[in-house]
């Protein structure tokens, strides 16, 4: 019988602040990272970053493509690419480096997951459109259970977050809230 791990996606330093009211997703993100850690699930950071000059990245890729022309600071060893202080890594926990939007791509994300012996996941991360839905359909095509705490996902686009979490994922995942999840997991973990 596998575990279930928690999957902190992208809720980096150059990505959490392009989301509204991200105080109170990265409370709610907190909530349920120490939810998980005293139940003694893995907690497998996400995060986004290139090597020096963006030698990964091609012309024909329209969402990363301008990253180099443009200046953003997604680099190897730049703080735009550092898990977010609020979420800041403990001991014991894992991180990820992906190249393209999805969470498998360009990552060592699958050897992580079967040497921790994973086969569910929890997912949160920004932005629901981008790094949650890639992993998420990819995840759900190799068999894994899902389930997603909507409101530990953003987007900049809060009617798409919206579809995604309440049409398109359902299809593939359990989608909750966080409060929800807290309270399914509390004999696992306590009270909160």
């Amino acid at each position: 019988m596998g575990k279930t791990a928690l999957m902190l996606m992208d809720f980096q330093n150059g990505i959490v602040g392009r989301v509204a009211n991200e105080g109170q997703l990265l409370e709610r993100v907190q909530k349920v990272k120490a939810a998980a850690k005293r139940a003694g699930m893995p907690i497998i950071y996400v995060v986004v970053k290139f090597r020096s000059g963006y030698p990964e990245i091609s012309s024909n890729n329209k969402m990363f493509s301008g990253l180099a022309s443009s200046g953003m600071p997604f680099q190897d060893g730049e703080s735009a690419t550092e898990v977010h202080p609020s979420l800041a890594m403990e001991a014991g926990d894992i991180l990820v480096t992906k190249r393209r939007v999805g969470a498998f791509s360009g990552s060592d994300l699958d050897t992580v997951l079967r040497g921790q012996n994973v086969d569910k996941w929890v997912l949160t991360g920004i932005a629901t459109s981008g790094v949650v839905l890639s992993t998420l359909r990819v995840a759900a095509d190799m068999d894994f259970g899902i389930t997603v705490i909507a409101d530990c996902c953003a987007d900049a686009d809060e009617e798409v977050h919206r579809v995604l979490t309440e049409k398109v994922f359902p299809r593939q995942a359990d989608v909750v809230t966080a409060e929800a999840w807290l309270s399914a997991n509390a004999q696992l973990v306590g009270k909160h």
